[in-house]
């Protein structure tokens, strides 16, 4: 068994996001490291993901490309994994780009948990911010809307077959 990562999430700098959900830890992995299953779920609709990128390695690139309703692409995602377990934990962040390069505009890093519970998942994502602020401006962009419904739509997707 993997150890835990060793991060205690910070009200002031740190969002988090926790539910059990009942699908189960290797379909919810799945749902998160394949391109085609992020492509399904990983934005609100009426939002769509116009392209997605996954190299699942530390190092390899995180990329999604998103387009709003009324059909501007906008909110492009570009990062790096710095972490990967399979079907325990996935670490990514926008402050590097693959191979390691640094980015231009860092604003997070995401760590993502599944562990079973149950007949289900223990899902957490702690995201990580620099500042104060950015937490804030994270959170009333609608943080907890935004993540909480994309969970309950990649539950969805699962229910449905992935």
């Amino acid at each position: 068994m993997t150890q835990p990562l060793p991060y205690e999430p910070d009200p002031k700098l740190d969002l988090v996001l926790e539910r059990v959900i009942d699908v189960p830890r290797a379909l919810a992995w799945e749902a998160w490291t394949r391109p085609e299953h992020l492509r399904k779920w990983f934005t609100p609709r009426p939002w769509t993901i116009v392209e997605c990128e996954v190299d699942l390695r530390p190092g390899g690139l995180f990329r999604v490309d998103m387009r709003s309703p009324d059909g501007k692409e906008t909110s492009d995602i570009r990062g790096c994994y710095l972490d990967v377990v399979p079907n325990e934990r996935l670490v990514w962040t926008d402050a590097l780009t693959a191979g390691w390069r640094p980015a231009e505009k860092p604003f997070i890093t995401a760590i993502i948990t599944f562990a079973t519970q149950g007949n289900g998942t223990r899902y957490k994502a702690v995201v990580l911010h620099n500042s104060e602020a950015d937490r804030k401006k994270h959170e009333e962009m609608g943080f907890y809307d935004g993540w909480g419904t994309v969970l309950d739509q990649m539950v969805e997707l699962i229910k449905t077959g992935l």
